[in-house]
């Protein structure tokens, strides 16, 4: 099956900054398809996954606030994603009111709506902005009028939450201000990556259509931060670069067109974001969702875990650093190259093949080429039922080598039965709360993107105009992307992760920031 491009075409791929071949590359993942990962076991505490105790604890933490002197660090947060997905069972209720088809369920729905709807954090200005056009919100509570608290919820009648990035949603009432999503983690940033200046970085990852409101709400709220922790913010923003987007195919893995004749680019997922993670010039990343945050009663946990999995982090590179020089001399007895493998495979859970062990020559080399890589240690939680990606140990088919990954459970063979039985005996779940050290023992930046396992990645069934389409997602960033980094997961408490799914999950207990004790009944 020949594929041939016009100049339309080639005039689209200069444009986006995307080269033939690289389409061509995309066409044949379509054709071969992207085989399911073959996992060997999924990662415990003390079989893949580190647990410290109260003393250990300290100690990572003092060795991170030390090194925060002379350590550049950085908070990456992935913010582009709006907050639709939020808001799908309002848009559902409000089609069904609007339709006439309330049933029992929605019902329901609509009540518990109203039973709570003065909780969330953005209720005393939704109500202010409802007064000033003259609506009676207190009759408006009283009949439970769903469609018009919807609308001003919804549209640019009011907040216009359907259209915006999450980033922006106010999340937490503290009684006299509220907070959006992104200005927790400001308070994050202040707590645990102030640098010896006085300063602490922070990099979005945007939107373009929302990038004026992204900047308008820090650059209103910065300076009130800045005071409160007596810091210098630096704050960057990024894109999801259009030379990361893949092209659509047909059912048959023919470009898919559109109607104008037009070749169909779509967003590669959040792995794109290998490219803006590997323009940052920090040495230390800190990496966390932009929903994922908790009011300041709940902080400290989060603050000392933070520095619990960056303090691992500076110990692991700096003993790296040791063992690389001496890999590198011409000289190394087989006393310290034994007790570099033993650090390897215990400290770092590197398989080494046991031949290996008794050829010096081969072993050596075997170790220069694993620890001589970007690292990234990565926060656990035990796994409560969460939907998503988690710790496995996993054997790349190509070579046979088995090493410890973040696994997607799309990205597993749940028709096999060993390989559904090792996705049920998994104890954790990736709350995406890693932290990367991004360069080499001799001060030079890796090119991240040496490090991703192309062979990753997702194929998914989409629609456009009514036709049905193929889409790739690259590998995940903490996925594929991260494949061939240096992997160590340590197990984190539950009270880490506090995703904002739906607007509902604004009403859990962790999403109070004044500990208020609600009738749930």
């Amino acid at each position: 099956m020949n594929i041939f491009f016009n100049d339309k075409d080639k005039l689209l791929f200069k444009e986006k900054g995307i080269n033939e071949a690289t389409i061509l590359d995309q066409i044949e993942i379509f054709k071969k398809g992207i085989t399911f990962l073959k996992l060997k076991a999924p990662a415990f505490i003390e079989n893949g996954i580190k647990k410290f105790d109260e003393k250990m604890q300290n100690e990572l933490c003092r060795l991170y606030d030390d090194s925060l002197q002379s350590v550049s660090v950085l908070k990456f947060v992935p913010a582009s994603g709006a907050a639709s997905r939020m808001f799908k069972d309002m848009f559902t209720l409000k089609d069904k009111c609007i339709n006439g088809e309330l049933d029992e369920k929605s019902i329901k729905a609509i009540n518990d709506f109203f039973k709570s709807i003065t909780r969330f954090a953005f209720f005393k200005e939704l109500k202010k902005i409802m007064t000033n056009d003259g609506v009676d919100v207190d009759k408006c509570l009283s009949e439970k009028d769903f469609l018009t608290f919807s609308e001003y919820i919804l549209s640019e009648k009011g907040f216009n939450y359907a259209n915006t990035p999450k980033a922006l949603i106010k999340f937490h009432d503290y009684g006299s201000f509220v907070r959006a999503a992104v200005e927790e983690h400001l308070v994050e940033a202040a707590l645990y990556g102030e640098n010896g200046k006085d300063e602490t970085n922070l990099h979005f990852t945007i939107s373009p259509e929302h990038k004026e409101s992204f900047v308008s709400l820090i650059e209103k709220v910065i300076k009130s931060y800045s005071e409160l922790f007596n810091i210098k913010y630096n704050i960057s923003y990024s894109v999801q670069r259009p030379s990361t987007d893949t092209i659509a195919v047909e059912r048959d893995n023919m470009p898919f067109r559109e109607t104008n004749g037009s070749l169909l680019f779509r967003p590669a997922g959040h792995g794109a974001l290998i490219e803006n993670l590997n323009d940052c010039k920090e040495e230390m990343i800190f990496i966390k969702n932009i929903d994922n945050v908790v009011p300041d009663r709940l902080k400290e946990t989060t603050v000392h875990y933070k520095k619990i999995i960056g303090g691992l982090l500076i110990h692991l590179k700096d003993k790296i650093k040791e063992y690389l020089i001496c890999l590198e001399g011409e000289s190394i007895n087989n006393i310290k190259l034994q007790e570099i493998a033993s650090f390897a495979q215990s400290e770092l859970f590197i398989n080494i093949y046991a031949p290996l062990l008794s050829d010096e020559k081969k072993l050596k080399a075997f170790l220069f080429n694993k620890l001589n890589r970007p690292i990234r240690v990565c926060g656990m939680v035990v796994n409560e039922g969460e939907p998503g990606g988690g710790p496995f140990w996993v054997v790349k088919e190509s070579t046979g080598e088995v090493s410890l990954q973040i696994v997607e459970s799309s990205q597993i063979a749940i028709d096999d039965v060993l390989q559904k039985s090792f996705l049920k005996q998994s104890t954790h779940f990736n709350p995406v709360d890693l932290v990367c050290w991004t360069y080499d023992y001799k001060g030079h930046k890796f090119n991240l993107k040496d490090y991703v396992d192309k062979e990753t990645g997702f194929i998914s069934i989409k629609s456009k105009d009514g036709q049905e389409l193929k889409a790739l997602e690259l590998p995940g960033l903490w996925n594929g992307a991260m494949a061939d980094w240096i992997t160590v997961f340590v197990d984190v408490p539950l009270i880490t992760f506090n995703p904002v799914k739906t607007i509902d999950d604004l009403l859990r207990k962790e999403h109070d920031a004044l500990d208020k004790i609600y009738d749930e009944g």
